[in-house]
């Protein structure tokens, strides 16, 4: 039997693998949920990125020694064929947009956004420029807690989310309830 309507199939290789892509959002300076809002925005206008979901919205201690604000953290998760490195390379771009500054003497210092890459599919990197899966996504409830909200499944090298979740206090992260960051 043959089809009525042949399938036009891409035979040639020019087809890309479809990564599923994780980023982690956070913001301590300024409008945090207008950064966060807006960057989520700037994701969703990149070419070849879908934006599947976004994550409710949380308020977190900051990690590390430096006295600041705490932060505001969300999770998204998205449909790529780009490159790793071009998903940094717009990650990059959208926290310059919102006047990211870096200090090398307080790495962990406030910030206005950041945007780091947890996954890009089964990819993995351990470049100067990127190390993937991120290498402390593991340690993190403000990565993993907004990340079991919207992929329940969700894993890791070091093993499944809900898992390393169970192992860590949780307690530096809030759900906020009354604020929410839209999926454009």
């Amino acid at each position: 039997m043959t089809d009525a309507f042949p399938i036009d199939v891409d035979t040639l290789g020019d087809l890309k693998p479809l990564n599923q892509v994780v980023f982690s959002l956070g913001s301590n300076l300024g409008d945090s949920i207008e950064t966060l809002q807006g960057a989520v925005n700037r994701l969703a206008e990149t070419p070849n990125l879908i934006l599947v979901d976004v994550s409710p919205v949380y308020l977190t201690k900051p990690v590390g020694n430096v006295e600041q604000p705490d932060f505001y953290n969300l999770v998204v998760i998205a449909d790529s064929t780009l490159e790793p490195l071009t998903l940094l390379d717009r990650c990059q771009a959208i926290e310059q947009a919102y006047e990211r500054r870096r200090d090398p003497d307080h790495p962990g210092g406030p910030r206005t956004l950041d945007i780091d890459l947890i996954v890009v599919g089964k990819r993995t990197s351990e470049t100067p420029e990127l190390m993937l899966p991120h290498p402390h996504a593991h340690e993190r409830a403000f990565v993993l807690v907004p990340w079991l909200d919207i992929e329940r499944r969700a894993t890791l090298p070091q093993g499944r989310v809900d898992d390393l979740v169970a192992t860590m206090d949780t307690s530096v992260v809030r759900k906020l309830t009354d604020v929410r960051i839209e999926k454009p």
